[in-house]
């Protein structure tokens, strides 16, 4: 994974616990020999996954809760370091930002080339509801799509509902969210 994503864990660890925390947790992971991430530079995914094992251990918090806070940070984290522009240009609402997320997966591979992103696709149920197709190269991170997705209904004032219906890592084949959505709230509460 890329840098940008340990940095963005980093932050998050730094912004809701402390500087000390985090640096418990880097050494508890085996990476106090790293002074910072490079958020352009890639490094082994056993990064990041020790990073979120050292975590569980140091916060005594389960892996789902850990990943689910950590999608929902990035939405707002990505957005705070650059790439809000880029987040603009996907949609104006959630069902049509995820309509075109691997679009714009795309476009950040351009800049990214060792990016290996997750594939998404919409099915739309009716007109506040939709079925998510998740598939990744990368096990375990179904939960932070469930944050990212709350994390999107904050960004466009929508009120989320997500049940996670399949389970690669009970044998389907890829992970799909059900998702129920209502943009008409006047006194959206983020």
């Amino acid at each position: 994974m890329y840098g940008l994503v340990n940095k963005a864990i980093q932050d998050m660890i730094c912004k809701y616990h402390s500087e000390e925390i985090w640096e418990t947790i880097k050494q508890k992971a085996g990476l106090e020999d790293i002074d910072f991430f490079i958020g352009m530079d890639g490094y082994s995914d056993d990064v990041t996954y020790r990073l979120v094992e050292a975590a569980c251990e140091v916060l005594n918090m389960q892996a789902d809760e850990i990943l689910q806070a950590f999608g929902e940070y990035w939405v707002t984290y990505t957005a705070e370091e650059g790439y809000g522009d880029l987040l603009a240009s996907a949609g104006n609402s959630l069902p049509e930002f995820l309509d075109n997320l691997d679009q714009l997966h795309a476009r950040v591979g351009l800049s990214l080339p060792e990016l290996r992103p997750p594939s998404f696709g919409c099915e739309h149920t009716s007109e506040k509801s939709m079925k998510l197709n998740y598939q990744s190269t990368r096990q375990g991170l179904s939960p932070m799509v469930i944050g990212l997705l709350h994390g999107l209904g904050k960004r466009f004032q929508t009120k989320v509902n997500v049940t996670q219906t399949s389970f690669r890592q009970q044998g389907a084949s890829h992970d799909i969210f059900s998702i129920a959505y209502d943009d008409s709230c006047e006194n959206y509460d983020t």
